[in-house]
């Protein structure tokens, strides 16, 4: 292609919007960078700074100046150098505001020098590109790779762009990836060459690269990418299989080549590099409300100021002499000098705005983050995690949650799938002993576990498998490499496997189903196991760390032997002895080797992994050399044929299934992107071509895998999914059952059947079938696929067309079922959240049955629950139904209060409920139901609740769960919740908070929640009163000096009274104070209930603190003012006085307000007392004319050694606190809150309360039991016993202003 048709094409690219067009950058190697082919295109320099050297003050400055709080108190201080109103010294007034931006300037200067550090990093790491010139690949920065380069990756190396593969060191043109740092997902995935670039009998050349690479722009989906290779007119489709992502890391590949179609922020990883979002708590809305009447009453005030100074003008018959005229002689009129005194005032009482309230916000945060952080209740010894506090500006928000929305599986069950039961052709196998083994197994792991990577393999505990050392594997190295990866940083070792517990990879056979086996190697079971075994996408490989699990009573001189617990179990029955008789046989020491007999079946020499080259950097002890071994069991004989393989699977399930085919000698061996090899219980190997993979979605629910068989050379297509998506494919078995042949209606019945009982059980099922494809009819879909391949726009729609067409007619074969176990006390934490006043919902992608077993094992339901099911197929039968329930619920008004209602819905019914004319009914229903249960619900459906139920009843939401399914429900509540389970870290990563268990949603809420939430609103009320308090007093001042502006404190002392005498105690206030203790709030849920309704900040609330502060100020000013009434002392000395006892006054009410006393509060309320006085009499010592004309020299040293300063002190303070403490009083005394009871029976003794909160839970049980009980009155405590029920909380929880 020559220069000028590339830039005719370039020209068209530059207008196009929806692809990309590349060539190598090779044939123009040396040219000037504006005659490069891919010039307009970003390179691999990452640069997330904001600022630079020159730009960080103009620009931080304009940053700054869009918080309106800082613009209104910059244009304070710009307005105090105007002579005509000016209060202070002009300079003096700039101090606070500046001391506040260059705070603020510095810690953005210090978060943008990391991430240059970082920046400066990452472009500094090397990588091999390759030269045109040196014919070789040549060591290069990252940031000097650009797009249309050839990269070269070596094994566990870091990979510097988004790469399109076209060259691996395995045979098979696989490379595998791992994603960790993406997407937390610690499985490998494969990645494979784009089609016509697999070969390896010659070496990879990209001089002969000759293609133009058309692909889609650049978008933030991982998931997705799609393009093709043009070369005379031929395109080579390719996907997202085909692509290597930047800051992903190569596994056991030695080496992985191609071209650069993404560099630098263009590339996947960094397009989905999004910093935390910015959340606005609604206690911050409201707040804002508050400082807008703040405003409002500042203005008020400086009216009347202006007012009164224009009458006390127009009082004077004459000029008096004190008056200083204008510079043209003449006095300003009493309107004009009215204008100018209100611009005074605003700078005199500005501080009635609140400026470091929204700093000691930031700061109180940050403190309840890191209490949280560092809860050991909340934190996981098993994967080793902490809650993570990823929005770090809602932590208030927990406290209000009314609604809580979780997904099911890996949420509130473990996500370790264990394999149960099958059916196979309409017959069932329980699985009694495998059952058995579980329930024992899971009694001796119910002490906490920890997950221990090891590198000398210790032997599985129930294994069918024996151990063995398999041999030490050698480094390969690669020649003329090895300098270079030394110099380059490398990722570390490999993640854990996930999915390899015991409890999840050992299967103990059913033996009616073995007996079958033995007897004839009938052709259903072998397809139904071959089935589970290469219909999935697990990767088989040796070089992943083994991880089991140890109990931590390592200790224990108990071991049980797989044999042992057998005998324990159902002793030595006749239907295991074959069994026993081959785990006896290998029952010596597991550190030696198995001998095999020469006489038994032939072994195979199958590679466990093709082409798993280690790396430089790998030696014999690295983790990732540890040898999993597998076996099969073998019809007619007791032997175990010993083959080393570890499993990487993308999802429990799939792993499951696996393991379980392995029990039954279905041995994956290997799978790459041309064939899968299977070893049978007979010991034969098959090795399946495969043709293509239909991969699983959510809409299809199904996967397949379409082989050519190795023995009768048949097309044949394996597929796995949902009942829903496989039954409706089947052979037309329930449409027209004249038309099929009566053994596949009875077999598909039969399935249909035992899909149910599998249901009710509480077990996840999945169906498999098969189908034989004739060459013609495969060829003709080929070309389709083919095209489908090779599309950009609605590729996905295209391949999803080409998957139905094929995915029919099928044949079934059986369905299995494997439990997922809740996690550890859900039922209890699911109760107490109810308690606490929170509708809990379920939203599952789970078939009804299954999802209804769970919910009343988790006490979503419960068997006295009334529960409609929603299951229509129409949208008129749904319609009729719902209205039908209203209006029987609303002629039945008893019905609500004599049962709970529950509500299960299904993914179709959701569907037609959430359209907008059912919408309001819906919603009407749902807040009349005590539980909901939504299945088959879709990512998108899950949102869309979430946000109807925030919207229509403007409730706070919180949602919760573990999946990349989970994502949009999570982002579309008020408080995403991600748990860091089996699935990955996608829901971690857009949630808000991250936790480990469900079970730790309950402190977090409950306790932390509340903490967080009446802590902050109780210092953002403590804060207006105290600005408000001290600032009345200048106001108070002007009816004492004309209304003229002046002030009786010092302006440094006023400045000095906001940013050191009174910043610390609320600060601490907000961070440490506990109004109930953790025991109490876990113990008593109900008191959770004050902050869903707004209870701790109420705007009645706010508006009693404004007056108790005007009070106070009133109290402060007069009687100070009336002691010194007729003296000859200056308003310095007497703005001393009442500085002083505003001090007090502030400091002791909030000593009041405090509920738990630490030594920190000590240190901190007495410490600014005494700063106070250190600073007044240092400054009053040095301060000679600090703020001329007046003269505070010695002021505070005199007033201290008068008496009548100690008097005014004491009786002042004691006046102004008295209202405020007499109300706390009467109020603890005739009404006590509920808070303020459970704080008394927290101070009893431990026996003492525990027996109460015993008595107090029956007595609530009771209420439960017997409706018309919940609401009479509370038992009233007239003995005063500490042993006797005095019930703190009612049936409805009063709430405490």
């Amino acid at each position: 292609m020559t220069w000028t048709s590339w830039c005719c094409w370039t020209k068209w690219r530059d207008s196009s919007e929806s692809e990309r067009k590349l060539v190598s950058n090779l044939p123009y190697e040396g040219l000037k960078p504006k005659n490069q082919p891919n010039r307009r295109y970003a390179g691999n320099a990452i640069k997330t700074t904001k600022y630079s050297f020159w730009s960080f003050i103009p620009m931080n400055l304009y940053e700054q100046f869009h918080r309106w709080a800082n613009l209104y108190f910059v244009g304070i201080a710009v307005l105090n150098f105007v002579p005509a109103v000016n209060a202070f010294q002009p300079q003096v007034a700039l101090i606070p505001i500046c001391i506040i931006l260059s705070l603020t300037a510095i810690k953005d200067a210090w978060e943008d020098f990391r991430r240059y550090q970082s920046d400066r990093q990452l472009n500094g790491m090397t990588c091999l590109i390759y030269s045109r010139s040196q014919r070789s690949f040549v060591e290069r920065r990252w940031k000097d790779v650009r797009v249309g380069d050839f990269v070269r990756v070596l094994s566990n190396e870091i990979i510097p762009a988004d790469i399109l593969l076209l060259h691996t060191s395995d045979p098979n043109g696989v490379c595998h990836m791992e994603t960790a740092n993406l997407d937390g997902e610690t499985n490998l995935k494969q990645r494979k060459v784009v089609p016509g670039f697999s070969s390896t009998n010659s070496s990879f050349e990209p001089l002969n690269f000759s293609s133009i690479v058309v692909c889609e722009k650049p978008n933030d989906d991982l998931n997705h990418f799609n393009g093709f290779l043009e070369e005379d007119r031929r395109k080579t489709g390719f996907g997202i299989e085909n692509l290597l992502l930047r800051g992903c890391t190569v596994r056991n590949t030695a080496d992985a080549s191609g071209i650069v179609v993404y560099a630098g922020h263009e590339t996947k990883s960094m397009l989905n590099n999004n910093r935390l979002r910015y959340k606005r708590s609604k206690l911050e809305k409201k707040m804002n409300t508050e400082v807008l009447f703040c405003v409002l009453l500042l203005i008020c005030m400086c009216l009347i100021v202006a007012v009164g100074h224009a009458i006390w003008l127009q009082t004077f018959s004459s000029v008096p002499i004190y008056f200083v005229p204008n510079s043209d002689g003449t006095f300003t009129s009493a309107v004009l000098s009215g204008v100018f005194m209100f611009l005074t005032m605003i700078i005199l009482l500005q501080v009635m705005i609140p400026i470091s309230l929204y700093l000691s916000i930031e700061l109180v945060k940050m403190g309840q983050v890191f209490f949280i952080t560092q809860d050991a209740d909340l934190y996981d010894e098993e994967k080793d995690t902490r809650v993570q506090c990823r929005a770090l500006n809602i932590t208030e928000d927990l406290g209000q949650i009314q609604y809580i929305f979780s997904d099911k599986t890996g949420t509130l069950t473990e996500n370790k799938m264990v394999f149960r039961r099958c059916t196979i052709m309409g017959t069932e196998f329980p699985h009694e002993e495998n059952a058995m083994r579980l329930a024992f197994l899971a009694g001796e792991m119910d002490t906490d576990e920890e997950v221990i990577y090891q590198q000398n393999r210790r032997p599985p505990l129930f294994s069918l498998e024996e151990a063995q050392d398999g041999p030490e594997g050698a480094n390969a190295h690669l020649p003329g490499h090895s300098s270079l990866h030394g110099s380059r940083v490398t990722a570390g070792a490999p993640s854990s496997r996930a999915f390899s517990s015991p409890l999840e990879t050992e299967v103990i056979p059913d033996h009616t189903l073995v007996q079958l086996m033995e007897e004839e190697e009938a052709k259903p079971y072998l397809d139904f196991f071959l089935a589970m075994a290469i219909c999935n996408t697990v990767v088989v490989s040796t070089e992943t760390a083994r991880r089991q699990r140890a109990n931590e009573r390592r200790n224990s001189s108990i071991s049980w032997s797989p044999l042992e617990c057998l005998e324990v179990l159902f002793g030595r029955g006749t239907c295991f002895q074959r069994l026993s008789m081959s785990l006896t046989r290998n029952r010596g020491s597991l550190s030696e080797p198995i001998h095999m007999d020469p006489t038994d079946s032939p072994v195979y020499d199958v590679p466990t992994f093709s082409g798993s080259v280690q790396g430089p950097d790998e030696g014999v002890n690295s983790p990732s050399n540890c040898r999993a071994t597998t076996g099969r069991v073998q019809a007619g004989s007791s032997s175990v044929a010993p083959e080393e393989v570890c499993y990487e699977a993308q999802s429990p399930d799939e792993a499951a299934l696996v393991h379980a085919a392995k029990a039954y000698g279905f041995t994956l061996l290997e799978r790459t992107p041309d064939h899968v090899t299977v070893r049978l219980p007979s010991g034969k190997v098959l090795e399946f071509k495969v043709l293509d993979v239909l991969s699983f979605d959510s809409i299809r629910r199904r996967m397949s895998i379409i082989v050519r068989h190795p023995r009768s050379k048949e097309i044949i297509m394996y597929t796995k999914g949902a009942d829903s998506g496989i039954m409706e494919r089947l052979q037309n078995t329930f449409e027209d059952r004249r038309r099929v042949k009566s053994q596949s209606r009875d077999v598909a019945i039969k399935t249909q059947t035992d899909l149910d009982m599998y249901a009710k059980d509480g077990l996840r099922t999945l169906c498999f079938a098969k189908k034989v494809v004739s060459e013609q009819a495969y060829m003709a879909w080929q070309v389709k696929r083919q095209e489908a391949m090779s599309a950009i726009s609605k590729k996905e729609e295209l391949l999803m067309d080409t998957a139905d067409d094929m995915e029919n007619n099928l044949t079934l074969l059986g369905a299995t079922g494997i439990e997922d176990r809740l996690q550890e006390n859900v039922p209890e934490t699911i109760q107490a959240l109810r308690e606490a006043g929170i509708q809990v919902w379920v939203l599952t992608g789970d078939k009804l049955e299954t999802a209804v077993n769970i919910a009343y094992s988790c006490k979503l339901l419960d068997q006295r629950d009334l529960v409609f099911t929603f299951n229509m197929e129409n949208k008129g039968a749904c319609k009729t139904m719902l209205n039908g329930i209203l209006q029987e619920l609303l002629r039945n008004g008893s019905l609500e209060s004599e049962a709970s209602i529950g509500l299960v819905i299904d993914g179709r019914s959701l569907s037609m409920l959430l359209d907008d004319d059912l919408q309001m009914q819906f919603v009407q229903l749902c807040t009349r139901c005590r539980s909901v249960l939504c299945c088959r619900a879709t990512p998108l459906q899950k949102s869309r609740v979430v946000t109807l139920l925030r919207r229509r009843l403007k409730v706070m939401t919180l949602a919760i769960g573990d999946g990349a399914n989970d994502v949009n429900m999570i982002q579309a509540a008020d408080v995403g919740v991600g748990i860091s389970g089996q699935e990955g870290m996608q829901a971690v990563m857009a949630s808000d908070f991250a936790i480990s268990r469900f079970k730790h949603l309950k402190k977090l809420l409950l306790v932390h929640g509340h903490w967080c939430y009446t802590r902050l609103a109780n210092m953002i009320i403590y804060f207006f009163y105290k600005n408000v308090a001290y600032v009345n007093l200048l106001f108070w001042y002007q009816f004492f000096c004309g209304f003229s502006g002046t002030a009786m404190i010092d302006y440094w002392f006023m400045i000095f009274f906001n940013l050191i005498f009174t910043s610390s105690p609320p600060i601490m206030f907000g961070i440490m104070d506990r109004e109930v203790s953790a025991y109490m709030l876990l113990q008593l849920p109900e008191l959770y209930k004050r902050g869903q309704h707004a209870g701790g900040y109420r705007r009645s609330t706010f508006w009693i603190a404004i007056l108790d502060a005007f009070y106070q100020s009133l109290v402060c000013f007069f009687v100070p003012y009336w002691t010194y009434a007729g003296s000859d002392i200056d308003i310095f000395t007497l703005g001393i006085p009442m500085n002083t006892v505003s001090l007090f006054t502030i400091i002791l009410h909030l000593a009041i307000e405090i509920k738990s006393w630490t030594v920190v509060h000590w240190v901190i309320m007495v410490g600014s007392v005494i700063v106070y006085f250190v600073v007044s009499l240092v400054f009053s010592a040095l301060c000679v004319s600090c703020n001329p004309p007046s003269d505070p020299y010695w002021l505070v040293q005199e007033q201290v050694a008068d008496p009548m300063f100690y008097l005014v002190c004491i009786l002042t303070t004691v006046v102004a606190l008295l209202p405020r403490y007499t109300l706390h009083a009467l109020r603890g005394t005739l009404v006590p809150s509920d808070h303020l009871k459970a704080r008394q029976k927290d101070q009893l003794p431990p026996h003492h309360r525990d027996r109460w909160l015993r008595e107090y839970r029956s007595l609530k049980e009771l209420c439960a039991s017997f409706p018309s009980m919940s609401s009479s009155t509370v038992p009233q405590d007239t003995t005063q016993s500490p042993s006797t029920p005095t019930a703190p909380l009612s049936s409805s929880t009063r709430v405490q202003n």
